[in-house]
């Protein structure tokens, strides 16, 4: 299935592709930003320097390009694919030998004006490899263990890259997010199971490293994991950020203290409000209320999101949305997860509310290329 023919596609005018647009997700990415900027806004104590005056053009250049990227025709982008993960892939091993260093990891490339993360763009270009390769292979050869080892290269030397450098956040988004392909593409789900065991057998084998010469997290990812379990037990060292969290989402109870009077994030108790942390800003002001709000918001992009690739019978756009929805449904979830004390602190950002400019592009190419695939679904029999 390879979706619109040449002639179909080309009879596609600029207007007709607009109209085609889905506008439920521009708007409630739009929802969710503006959400974004106010909260900054409070952060900063009541102006729009420093960030909220950065993330509103950020915010409004990723609409133009995902506006781009959504005219393209989807078998540009499935041409694309290779290229674009091959790059990625440059970009990432670039940074273990000219990568920017801060807070203890190496993860930027600095390229004249911009400074760039790798790991980020491997997020879209490998969902779109992946989906590229299962859209080509038979159906018959999904499951067969030798059409499996590409796929299974395909994530596991991205994975094993960024997790050296260190940025375990991002591998595991990476790892769980191209592994959601797989499953869309139909691979067995005795593959998941044996690779929930040897994800059982590898967390031992990281715990039982601790200490060792062959230890094979950072000191600081074990001091999470720690912190994780018993946070209480250094509430002014590693368990400091996810105390003043917890203690700021419980203020805020039913329906928060109100806007701009959240007093964990203005006398800045809470660490990085303006980021990571930003999600409990809003349960500290808008409480429970305001919270599931956002939430439903979240929701409610994956539901148009799973819609738009159960419409699409393109094989290649289908795989595509559903892969980068499983990508955005885990910045999410993975970010209020963290900041609720389920999981471990791992620095993943809110997505669309966080402050940030590499993620907020990177989520917008994403909605850009979700945007292609469901203006250029082929809308009968006859153009599949």
């Amino acid at each position: 299935m390879m979706g619109l023919s040449a002639n179909q596609s080309a009879r596609l005018g600029l207007l007709q592709k607009i109209l085609r647009l889905n506008f439920s997700l521009i708007l409630l990415a739009l929802a969710i930003a503006v959400i974004g900027f106010l909260m900054l806004y409070s952060v900063a104590g009541g102006t729009l320097d420093p960030w909220a005056s950065r993330q509103i053009p950020r915010f409004a250049a990723g609409l133009g390009v995902m506006f781009v990227i959504a005219m393209v025709d989807i078998r540009v982008w499935r041409r694309l694919a290779p290229a674009a993960y091959g790059l990625s892939l440059v970009l990432l091993i670039a940074v273990e030998f000219f990568g920017e260093s801060g807070m203890g990891a190496t993860r930027w490339l600095d390229i004249g004006p911009i400074q760039l993360q790798p790991a980020e763009l491997m997020k879209i270009s490998l969902v779109m490899m992946l989906a590229h390769y299962y859209a080509s292979l038979d159906r018959d050869r999904v499951s067969h263990p030798l059409w499996l080892l590409p796929p299974l290269l395909m994530i596991l030397v991205p994975v094993a890259l960024v997790v050296k450098q260190p940025d375990l956040g991002t591998a595991v988004l990476l790892g769980v997010g191209s592994f959601g392909v797989l499953f869309l593409a139909g691979v067995s789900l005795w593959y998941f199971g044996t690779g929930l065991l040897l994800g059982a057998a590898a967390a031992w084998a990281i715990m039982a490293s601790k200490g060792t010469e062959y230890q094979i997290l950072a000191r600081y990812q074990y001091d999470r994991i720690a912190t994780f379990i018993t946070p209480e037990s250094d509430p002014l060292g590693a368990g400091y950020h996810i105390t003043q969290s917890k203690i700021a989402m419980g203020s805020g109870g039913l329906s928060g203290r109100g806007f701009m009077q959240g007093t964990q994030s203005r006398l800045n108790f809470l660490p990085e409000k303006h980021t990571d942390f930003i999600f409990t800003t809003l349960a500290e002001e808008f409480g429970l209320v305001g919270s599931l709000s956002l939430l439903a918001l979240y929701v409610l992009v994956l539901f148009f999101c799973f819609a738009a690739m159960a419409a699409n019978r393109d094989r290649f756009g289908a795989l595509l949305i559903g892969g980068l929805s499983m990508t955005f449904f885990l910045y999410w979830s993975v970010n209020m997860a963290m900041v609720t004390g389920l999981i471990p602190v791992v620095g993943v950002p809110l997505p669309l509310v966080s402050y940030g400019g590499s993620a907020m592009l990177v989520l917008m190419v994403a909605f850009g290329l979700i945007q292609s695939a469901h203006i250029h679904r082929p809308r009968s029999a006859e153009e599949i």
